[in-house]
């Protein structure tokens, strides 16, 4: 299970978020996260969203559609982005880039607070 299944199911879980809200939200910072990882499939996107990047494709999509950009919108509490990193990075999956704990973290932060994904570097 890669990294946007396994954290929407955390936070579906855990946190009690409606599942296909917590997918939207996670979808582009997922995608951003992967990009160094998996740079082919992510420029196929990233063309086919007619965009400079998968993760900017994805949620300028979304923007438009007026869904919600936020965890926090999903009823998300700060206090609870640890405990999700923590349970991310308990039990590996297969995800295209390895799961850093704190790159999780700041991944997590982003999401709650409805911003841009951000370019992570290749590991």
């Amino acid at each position: 299970m890669a990294l946007h299944h396994k954290l929407c199911h955390i936070l579906g879980g855990t946190f009690n978020l409606a599942h296909a809200e917590t997918h939207t939200v996670l979808l582009p910072h997922a995608a951003a996260y992967n990009q160094p990882a998996a740079p082919q499939a992510m420029e196929r996107v990233a063309r086919a969203l007619g965009s400079k990047s998968a993760a900017q494709g994805l949620w300028d999509l979304e923007a438009g559609m007026g869904v919600p950009l936020s965890l926090q919108s999903l009823g998300m509490k700060r206090e609870g982005l640890a405990l999700a990193a923590d349970l991310a990075v308990k039990t590996p999956s297969y995800n295209p880039r390895p799961l850093e704990r704190d790159a999780i973290r700041e991944l997590l932060e982003d999401a709650f607070s409805g911003q841009a994904p951000r370019s992570w570097p290749a590991t």
